[in-house]
């Protein structure tokens, strides 16, 4: 099965929390969208790796996903080396996604650091020839994404533009929410973290209104290119008025 859109996320949820509102909102509009995990999260102080993956397949479900799949790399330790870059490759080669989204480099995780680079370096080596993987014993074909856009995560940037995902809120919510043992709940035993305070799904929504308020709707993903990109209309854009 092709994608359209592979979004990659170093742990279970980072996908969620950084563009779930992009993910659901590309899946409204019919395009195939799958999301890779990098690890199972295994060094979260919350929750298990069962736990995580049984809330991954939930939140999935939410988004309507076309794929979803973990690379099983340990969680605190994402190298950028060849192993690790072939096994992206083969991922990206088996499902040909035309468009990849990765945390920005800039975070304060080192992880969300690590997979933007490793899924950065991934997307340009998939294309090259002389890369050779294989799939269920069958040799790939090289492929690269037409391009690649970073989402955010714990620190801002300057985004080069902002999807509407006004329309698709509720289902970015529930997405978020699946994963209920990272979150506030006075009733876990669990220590806290910066996560599970009450005040961090509020500073989520706020964020989200506060880019959403940019572009003159309630709520808005930013995204980062690394590239410029073209428009054929300028009417086609969403700018606030005045």
């Amino acid at each position: 099965m092709e994608l359209d859109v592979l979004a990659i996320g170093a742990h279970p949820d980072d996908v969620e929390l950084g563009c779930a509102g992009t993910v659901a909102k590309l899946v409204k509009l019919g395009y195939k969208v799958g999301i890779l995990d990098l690890t199972e999260g295994e060094l979260g102080t919350r929750g298990s790796r069962d736990i995580r993956a049984k809330e991954a397949e939930t939140a999935s479900k939410i988004l309507g996903l076309s794929a979803r799949e973990n690379l099983h790399l340990p969680d605190g330790n994402i190298e950028l080396n060849k192993e690790n870059q072939i096994k992206l490759i083969r991922v990206i080669r088996k499902y040909k996604p035309k468009i990849l989204l990765s945390p920005h480099w800039h975070d304060r995780h080192p992880d969300h650091s690590h997979a933007h680079h490793l899924s950065q370096h991934a997307w340009f080596y998939s294309g090259l020839v002389n890369i050779k993987t294989t799939f269920d014993g069958i040799n790939q074909k090289p492929w690269r994404p037409y391009h690649y856009f970073n989402y955010m995560m714990k620190y801002e940037f300057i985004p080069s533009f902002i999807v509407d995902i006004s329309d698709v809120y509720d289902v970015r919510q529930k997405a978020v929410r699946a994963y209920k043992s990272q979150f506030y709940n006075p009733q876990s035993k669990d220590p806290e973290t910066l996560l599970s305070k009450k005040s961090f799904l509020e500073f989520i929504d706020t964020r989200a209104k506060f880019y959403g308020q940019m572009i003159g709707v309630k709520y808005g993903d930013p995204m980062f290119s690394a590239k410029p990109f073209g428009v054929n209309d300028l009417f086609d854009l969403k700018i606030m008025k005045g």
